[in-house]
């Protein structure tokens, strides 16, 4: 059997949890595919008017503008990175028109806010959307007036997780002490800044990732929330 990266433990055979998020006074979350299953196809929309975006501002096909949003994606962390950087392009217009999506394929998920409102201390959301974008995503899903503040990548004055200098922006915005802090995301590239910050990291997603900035892994939020709390 191959041997597990040291410091991972995965929801299904870590026994106590709960005992590596004593210290946490502050928990973090990524929204899209974190706050709600990537079952849902909801970053599908946001894929679809992202190329359409590509397309027309560039005057390119569908094809070169995926291939180009793949790259930007791979290369500068987000397609709007890498349309700032290589083509000068004003984030807002962008933000305000990939996100105008139909959210009707989202519910409320009582369990994932009874387990987000158990948590003790100040929580937050973190996303490389925009924060308008953002409440309606926590809106739909039933989650509004749980959190201390919502972040988007405005906030990191356009600077896109991974880049350890957003998470730097965002978490003196809001006086984090990443060594109290706990960072849920479903991108493992995601994770890698604040586990060198010093944050307890949790990948959220269907299938295991193992890697060292990894801490814990669960395809199911609201479970390990429950762990954490009961």
């Amino acid at each position: 059997m191959k041997p597990r990266p040291q410091g991972i433990f995965h929801i299904r055979t870590d026994p106590m949890p709960k005992a590596h998020f004593a210290h946490v006074r502050t928990w973090v979350f990524d929204l899209d595919n974190t706050l709600y299953p990537p079952s849902v196809r909801l970053f599908d929309q946001i894929e679809q008017r992202m190329t359409a975006y590509v397309m027309d501002q560039l005057g390119i096909g569908a094809a070169e503008a995926d291939h180009l949003r793949d790259h930007y994606w791979k290369t500068h962390g987000t397609t709007l990175a890498g349309l700032m950087r290589e083509h000068g392009m004003d984030p807002l217009p962008y933000l305000v028109a990939v996100h105008d999506i139909d959210f009707s394929a989202l519910a409320p998920d009582p369990a994932l806010r009874d387990g987000i409102a158990a948590l003790p201390g100040r929580r937050i959301v973190y996303t490389n959307g925009s924060a308008p974008y953002a409440e309606q995503v926590i809106a739909a899903r039933g989650l509004s007036g749980l959190f201390d503040a919502v972040y988007g990548i405005e906030h990191a004055d356009f600077r896109p997780k991974p880049d350890r200098d957003a998470f730097e922006r965002v978490f003196a915005r809001d006086g984090i002490d990443p060594a109290q802090a706990a960072m849920f995301e479903d991108d493992t590239r995601n994770l890698a800044a604040p586990h060198q910050m010093g944050m307890r990291t949790v990948h959220v997603a269907p299938a295991a990732e193992p890697a060292d900035h990894i801490h814990h892994h669960t395809d199911d939020l609201a479970g390990f929330l429950a762990r954490l709390t009961g």
